[in-house]
């Protein structure tokens, strides 16, 4: 019988509650915190550590049969994905920050500025939406 795969964060604000998740679900494994694939001993399944931007990627491609990841991600990545169930922890906000002495007051003051980001593809789709023209400057994250 194959094993089903489930990927989650190797390290990370969702890796210890999917961890402890799974747990909780009776899954009996060890040694996660030092391997990238562990094999659970009690239940047919490997749980793949990867860094959260890869989970939604190795789901749509087939090489994990789900993943815990936060809709940021999946939104970022674009990932053609169907979520099952929001499991209710790992919240996420983003929002636009502005200096204090700008003068900007209202969303459409945004257009002709520069943006900085490291989610290039949600903050166009939000521009998009306020049909706001803006320099989108991606920044690693």
């Amino acid at each position: 019988m194959k094993n089903l795969k489930i990927a989650i964060q190797k390290s990370g604000r969702l890796n210890e509650k999917s961890v402890q998740l799974l747990k909780n679900c009776g899954l009996d494994f060890e040694n996660y915190k030092s391997s990238l694939i562990t094999t659970v001993g009690n239940f047919p399944l490997e749980i793949l550590f990867l860094r959260d931007d890869d989970i939604p990627g190795y789901v749509e491609q087939g090489i994990a049969d789900l993943g815990i990841v936060g809709e940021n991600i999946i939104d970022e990545t674009e990932s053609k994905v169907e979520y099952i169930k929001r499991l209710g922890f790992g919240k996420c906000t983003l929002k636009l920050a502005i200096p204090k002495d700008s003068s900007i007051t209202d969303i459409q003051d945004l257009n002709g500025k520069a943006i900085a980001t490291s989610y290039p593809n949600i903050l166009k789709n939000f521009l998009t939406e306020y049909k706001i023209d803006a320099d989108i400057r991606l920044i690693s994250g």
